[in-house]
């Protein structure tokens, strides 16, 4: 029971080491005890301060991002309207090339077709000429006294040629 009611001279005793073990923490504990919580304040602050900032910065990025964005895709889109004009560019040009190569290829065939008619016409009056020629070759040779016999004569080597 001594311990609920302690004596007087153990309190004065208790409250001495107290007193001295108060001294001895004020002395070399306390100092960097406050110094230690100043720092971590600081820090803490210091800590929250960079996130706030770092908060900013990265709402501030994320607009310069969508910017960004909105920019490419402007872009993007002038691109792709610049690449179906010059498709459509190129197969007009290619459509007119192929109508002129078309045009050539025909003009040429009928120049073709012209030449070799002609060819064949001058060859036919070739033909024909060489069969007068010797028809009437035929006919001086032959000394007829006659009008009658010449025409018979003419009749009969008509019906001898063969025309092709």
């Amino acid at each position: 029971m001594d311990l609920l009611t302690p004596d007087l001279g153990l309190m004065v005793w208790n409250l001495i080491g107290f007193l001295i073990v108060l001294l001895i923490l004020r002395k070399f504990a306390w100092k960097p005890i406050l110094k230690s919580l100043k720092e971590r304040e600081t820090g803490i602050a210091d800590a929250l301060a960079t996130a706030e900032k770092v908060k900013a910065e990265m709402a501030q990025m994320k607009s310069e991002n969508e910017a960004l964005m909105a920019k490419a895709r402007e872009e993007r889109a002038v691109m792709i309207k610049e690449a179906k004009e010059a498709s459509n560019k190129m197969i007009a040009e290619a459509k007119d090339r192929a109508k002129a190569e078309y045009d050539k290829i025909v003009a040429d065939a009928q120049q073709a077709i012209n030449q070799q008619k002609n060819a064949a016409i001058t060859d036919v009056k070739n033909q024909v000429g060489n069969l007068v020629i010797e028809v009437a070759e035929k006919v001086l040779r032959k000394e007829l006294a006659n009008k009658s016999e010449q025409e018979s004569y003419i009749k009969q080597l008509a019906e001898g040629v063969k025309l092709n």
